[in-house]
C-alpha cells in the first residue's frame, strides 16, 4: 500500500437520489437533486389520484 493511497479522501458526488412521496395519496418516484440545494418540493402529476399534486423529500437514498 502506497503513501499516496492512504493520504486521498473518498470523494463524494456533486448529486444525491432522493425518494419524493406525494402529500396527497403517498404515491413515491426517485429524483435526483445538488448535495448542497434544499430538500425539494416540487409539484407533479400523481397517477394515483389522476391530478396534480405537491411532491416532498422524503429521505436519501444514495450517491449519483
Amino acid at each position: 500500500m502506497r503513501l499516496t493511497n492512504v493520504l486521498f479522501k473518498k470523494v463524494k458526488s456533486k448529486r444525491i437520489m432522493v425518494l419524493l412521496e406525494s402529500v396527497v395519496s403517498g404515491h413515491q418516484y426517485n429524483a435526483f437533486r445538488d448535495r448542497l440545494a434544499e430538500k425539494l418540493e416540487i409539484i407533479r402529476f400523481d397517477p394515483y389520484i389522476q391530478q396534480e399534486s405537491l411532491y416532498r423529500e422524503r429521505k436519501r437514498i444514495r450517491s449519483a
